[in-house]
């Protein structure tokens, strides 16, 4: 009797399919119509934090390609969200843009960035990498900082709500709705992405670029191809921002959240979209865990003010105890106890049982 001992495809089809088992249908049909009726039963503080995870995944799925897949390091992570932040207020306060033209010039503008402080990543690498990406952010603040003085937008600019059409999105429920939609397109051209030609050349490069070379795979481009494409989709998620958030700063976009990001994709698990997905729920809802076990247990009010502080170190160290004690995330948590039940109370499973 034939015995099997992992997960494997007999076909083309079933390699290209991204669901598999009638269980994964059926569970993404429950997905699926939790999120749909979600909004109409949660509270207004569940709803925001709904709202937090889904505009954060934008911006999560986007680093995860980049370094996930293509294995290059950015710094600058929160510098293209304020790019496309700030693309979108600009363009709002001076032409009265709509959301159809400051979208995709925030796309634009992500690209054009991605392609230049890309053009480092063909002879860095590392550390030097992530210096000069670093650049990036303090460049686009700067920029960001004149232009608030110029025009003397002291507290920050003043974004409207935008409208598709005759629909002003305003309502939280719309704002959800959107969010979830975007996060489905990004989400499937991320999965579409990464097992094509382009997806693949990545992680060729990734795992070692001197032998993808050898295999015919232009690592000059590829590596461009990455940064603009993770600068078009976070610049994007910037734009969203700005919409959401009604009001752009500089202030907003400080080298922690760069931290948060890094944090979302390390502790989600490098190299899956299903890591980007895990990390970005559990960083959102971390700072949330930290307060309620405050109140909780009770804490005296003279240690409160250093909350800031525990939260801000609380990743670092999430992070670091990860990459130690379980260095593919909670995506690797995920897959023991899947497989735990797929193959429960056998070590292996029978072929056809």
């Amino acid at each position: 009797m034939a015995f099997a001992s992992g997960y494997f495809k007999t076909s083309y089809s079933a390699d290209i399919s991204l669901i598999e088992t009638k269980g994964q249908w059926v569970c993404l049909v429950i997905l699926m119509l939790f999120l749909i009726f979600f909004p109409f039963l949660a509270s207004a503080f569940l709803l925001d934090i709904a709202h937090q995870i889904l505009l954060a995944l934008i911006g999560s799925v986007a680093l995860m390609l980049l370094t996930g897949y293509a294995g290059q390091i950015s710094l600058g992570h929160a510098g293209l969200i304020a790019a496309g932040a700030f693309t979108t207020a600009i363009l709002f306060k001076e032409v009265n843009a709509p959301i159809y033209v400051t979208l995709p010039a925030s796309g634009l503008m992500g690209a054009f960035l991605g392609f230049v402080f890309g053009l480092p990543s063909l002879r860095l690498k590392g550390l030097y990498l992530a210096l000069s990406t670093l650049a990036l952010h303090f460049i686009v603040i700067y920029l960001g900082a004149e232009y608030e003085s110029s025009r003397g937008f002291a507290t920050g600019i003043i974004v409207d709500s935008p409208s598709i059409g005759p629909l002003l999105v305003e309502d939280p429920r719309i704002w959800y709705f959107l969010f979830l939609a975007a996060d489905i397109i990004v989400i499937l051209f991320a999965k579409n992405l990464v097992r094509s030609r382009t997806g693949r050349s990545w992680m060729a490069i990734r795992d070692r670029d001197v032998a993808a070379e050898a295999l015919g795979i232009k690592v000059a481009s590829s590596k461009l191809s990455a940064f603009m494409v993770y600068s078009v989709m976070s610049s994007i998620s910037g734009c969203l921002f700005a919409y959401f958030r009604g009001f752009v700063s500089v202030e907003a976009f400080s080298l922690l959240m760069t931290i948060e990001y890094i944090a979302m994709i390390i502790i989600g698990g490098l190299g899956t979209i299903l890591g980007a997905v895990f990390g970005t729920v559990f960083v959102v809802v971390l700072p949330y865990l930290i307060d309620t076990l405050v109140d909780i247990l009770q804490v005296p009010t003279r240690f409160t003010t250093y909350m800031f502080a525990i939260k801000y170190a609380s990743f670092g160290l999430i992070m670091i105890v990860f990459l130690v004690l379980e260095p593919t995330g909670l995506v690797g948590i995920w897959r023991k106890i899947r497989d735990y039940f797929v193959l429960w109370p056998f070590r292996y499973r029978p072929i056809g049982r």
